[in-house]
């Protein structure tokens, strides 16, 4: 199961540019992280955002430091292993 890291469109809606970066990440690809924790630092114009993992999982980085973001854009996925039928 695969959960996408998204960036919530309403962190611009103060903001006069179209697209922001990622600062850095708080945790480094493939980390084990739960629903909740802290995982991503962005930045839209002035202001530092802090992104939180969606679920639990290992954490799958698809844009790193200093990318450009852009409202709803995937940045990363959490990757949740189910356990074996049986």
């Amino acid at each position: 199961m695969i959960t996408d890291i998204r960036v919530d469109p309403g962190l611009w809606r103060n903001s006069m540019l179209p697209e922001g970066f990622i600062e850095h990440w708080l945790r480094p690809d493939g980390a084990r992280v739960e629903a909740g924790d802290p995982i991503a630092a962005i930045r839209i114009e002035e202001s530092l955002h802090e992104l939180a993992a969606p679920s639990r999982g290992r954490l799958h980085i698809l844009q790193k430091d200093n990318a450009v973001i852009e409202p709803g854009m995937v940045i990363g996925e959490i990757v949740r292993n189910l356990p074996a039928a049986g």
